[in-house]
């Protein structure tokens, strides 16, 4: 029988984390047929060899070099058997079960993709939707988390909400619609994929939808090291939607959030 749901999983060196991962997925996609798709791009680590010895049934992709994260995903969802995909970061748990999450997508051929809540390692709340880019936001960028009191506190009184872009570390979606799409966009390599992967369901007319009433943990997720890959990841964003002075206008606007980040940073360092 072939499987409904595609789990696709990118892992690098992350094999700490895998076991939590995998375990929460059996428990939690019961009455699904599933199949686990783990793409391992160059890990030094002994990840490999762990799912190979512990978890026989899960398809391994090793990849020779590291691919990163939307190109990696892309590779994996070329092999993947089901109609619908569960992409995932490895260093996550699943704390629901997610049969009604499924059942929400199929009722609504007009949703592209569904995020749900996601925490950090101790259980508090982390954003994992927000705004696509503008002027006001790409010069402080918290501001592109901002959709309100809600989303701010983690107190969410709705079922569920139609955001702007979703998080790449949970997404559920259908193949048809990753294929339209075109999968990831693999000019980029690590952040802000996920932005250009919902503005891409956007322009074409697909809804992007967070159930806040489910969640997931998310161990590593964003630190303020990886601040540079970040504005790396909208540099690219803004070559490829905006144009004209709008693109003149939004640039300079994230070259200075840049500059002011490196100066607070020697500053700090001082």
């Amino acid at each position: 029988m072939l499987p409904e749901l595609s789990v696709v999983i990118v892992n690098f060196n992350g094999v700490r984390y895998l076991k939590g991962c995998f375990d929460s997925l059996v428990q939690n996609l019961d009455h699904i047929e599933y199949e686990i798709i783990v793409i391992d791009n160059n890990s030094h680590d002994e990840s490999c060899s762990f799912i190979k010895k512990n978890y026989p049934e899960i398809v391994i992709i090793e990849s020779k070099s590291n691919l990163g994260f939307g190109k990696a995903n892309n590779e994996a969802v070329k092999i993947a058997r089901g109609n619908y995909l569960l992409l995932l970061n490895n260093d996550t748990i699943v704390l629901e079960r997610l049969v009604p999450v499924l059942d929400f997508l199929k009722t609504d051929q007009t949703i592209g993709a569904i995020g749900i809540k996601m925490l950090d390692g101790k259980r508090n709340y982390l954003p994992s939707a927000g705004n696509f880019p503008n002027y006001r936001n790409m010069f402080q960028m918290k501001r592109l988390l901002d959709r309100g009191n809600d989303f701010i506190k983690g107190n969410f009184t709705k079922r569920f909400y139609e955001v702007d872009w979703l998080s790449g570390s949970f997404l559920l979606l259908s193949s048809k619609v990753f294929n339209e799409i075109r999968g990831f966009d693999e000019d980029y390599f690590l952040y802000v994929e996920d932005v250009d992967f919902s503005k891409k369901l956007a322009n074409n007319g697909y809804k992007r939808v967070f159930l806040p009433h489910f969640s997931y943990i998310h161990f590593i997720g964003f630190t303020k090291s990886k601040n540079h890959l970040l504005v790396k990841g909208y540099e690219i964003y803004i070559s490829k939607h905006f144009f004209g002075l709008e693109k003149t206008g939004i640039t300079i606007i994230l070259r200075l959030n840049k500059w002011v980040k490196n100066i607070k940073s020697i500053l700090i360092k001082d």
